[in-house]
């Protein structure tokens, strides 16, 4: 039983999109980061790292890290991110010294020498940090980890501030993966979001990072935006294909004003509806697969030879809080103010302010907030969870045998809830396993609700983007 390959965009009747176009998680993690707590705190934190460091001793598997710059220059009113705007620069070096003594708390717990196999920089904007100050970091990073050879380098780049030489410094640091915030580039949608970029520079910084041999790279486009149209966004879409970008990440802007401050300065008015976010989104998946790109799932497209599209037709696709990747499940180590790491059965998210984070380290202790160690039915959900998102099947014979339940009976409620998506052709329910339809993987996410235990208790879903 093989998921289905999206060929087209499909005519989502109107009464279907406004019953299912519902809020709901991206599903990074189950459970979600709105349901950590702050009774997991350091002290829980440290515990996780030293059972890692115990099982290490009989073979632990190699981490991946994260971590959080989140400094930017200027604020893109569409932002959902952990940032700090400002001009001045002398803030990085405080925060590195941070950072430096948050790498030598966890050298302390789990030792030298930790293989990674993946490092990802994320921000606010990695490349607010100058050349030098990169370089300082990625010294401490070594330092304290062992980078493996085949491991994934990958850094967020803001096109309006790097430059040919930024990216081959990026390069000679060892940085292999690179990923461009482009979201638009239509000219009025840019001023309406405040984040103003020609096609032009965009096209050679990626020239120039082909050419410098980056083995992969990323464009992330946003639909969804004030102004935007379905033609508008289809000439986005035809300028990134001509791109051509190994990877391609297309999100639904959340529109949270209550939540984000900088969103309360773009007009609601200005947004699209519902019925033009899916032309969108359809138009975009029919665009990008007609130019040569392999439908991943849900907000990623990638070329064929890209080692994403392969994941997925080996059905060893996984999610984490980049989104989807080709690594196994493994603990995350995220370093910096507010960054979330995933330890063994435990999630944790450090301070989100700069203040709260930079004092505890100048106490020298974790600066986690808040986490959970998860349950015995998290980690089943969590399965059939990533199931839907990463391979658009749940087989039943897999989860029963490695979590040791019998599925019709432990989700006897989410089955009868999914009938109703099976009988407006969102998912199949066979005997033995579901599998999600052409149709359903534009409501994936709602797919996926259906086994969230937390969102099915209380129906708290204000604080999600919708999934259209």
């Amino acid at each position: 039983m093989s998921p289905p390959v999206v060929e087209s965009p499909l005519r989502v009747p109107e009464s279907l999109l406004r019953r299912v176009d519902s809020p709901g998680p991206r599903y990074t993690s189950y459970p979600t980061a709105d349901r950590f707590v702050e009774a997991f705190g350091p002290a829980e934190y440290q515990q996780a790292l030293q059972e890692r460091a115990w099982g290490a001793r009989i073979g632990a598997s190699p981490l991946s890290l994260y971590v959080h710059i989140p400094f930017c220059e200027s604020v893109c009113y569409y932002c959902a991110c952990n940032k700090v705007v400002t001009k001045h620069h002398d803030k990085a070096a405080e925060y590195l010294r941070a950072l430096e003594t948050e790498i030598d708390l966890h050298l302390a717990e789990l030792g030298a020498g930790q293989p990674v196999v993946q490092l990802h920089l994320g921000g606010g904007t990695p490349t607010f940090l100058s050349d030098a100050e990169l370089e300082r970091l990625m010294s401490d990073i070594r330092r304290a980890f062992k980078l493996l050879p085949h491991a994934e380098l990958s850094i967020e780049v803001d096109p309006r501030t790097a430059s040919e030489a930024r990216l081959a410094h990026l390069r000679a640091l060892g940085f292999n993966r690179i990923s461009f915030g482009v979201q638009d580039f239509d000219p009025d949608v840019q001023k309406a979001v405040h984040r103003v970029q020609s096609f032009e520079s965009v096209q050679l910084l990626m020239d120039s990072a082909r050419s410098l041999g980056f083995v992969s790279t990323n464009v992330d486009l946003i639909y969804g935006l004030p102004l935007q149209t379905a033609s508008s966004f289809e000439r986005t879409i035809e300028r990134v294909i001509a791109l051509q970008p190994g990877r391609i990440a297309l999100y639904s802007y959340a529109h949270l004003p209550q939540r984000f401050k900088p969103q309360r300065r773009i007009d609601g008015s200005q947004l699209p509806s519902g019925e033009t976010r899916l032309q969108m989104l359809g138009g975009a998946i029919s665009s990008f697969l007609a130019g040569g790109y392999d439908y991943v799932g849900m907000d990623h497209f990638a070329k064929p030879d890209d080692s994403l599209a392969q994941a997925k037709r080996k059905g060893l696709l996984h999610r984490n809080f980049q989104g989807y990747s080709t690594l196994p499940d493994c603990d995350i180590v995220a370093l910096g103010v507010s960054a979330i790491g995933r330890i063994g059965s435990t999630f944790s998210q450090n301070a989100k302010t700069l203040e709260e984070y930079q004092d505890a380290m100048c106490q020298r202790r974790f600066a986690t907030v808040r986490g959970l160690s998860s349950t015995r039915d998290d980690l089943v959900r969590r399965a059939v969870i990533m199931a839907i998102m990463c391979q658009g099947r749940v087989e039943f014979e897999s989860i029963e045998l490695a979590h040791l339940i019998r599925m019709r009976e432990y989700f006897a409620p989410e089955l009868e809830r999914l009938e109703s998506l099976a009988a407006d052709g969102l998912v199949v329910i066979d005997d033995d396993a579901i599998l999600v339809t052409e149709m359903g993987w534009y409501f994936v996410r709602g797919i996926a609700m259906v086994f969230d235990r937390y969102i099915q208790a209380d129906r708290t879903r204000a604080q999600f983007s919708r999934i259209i």
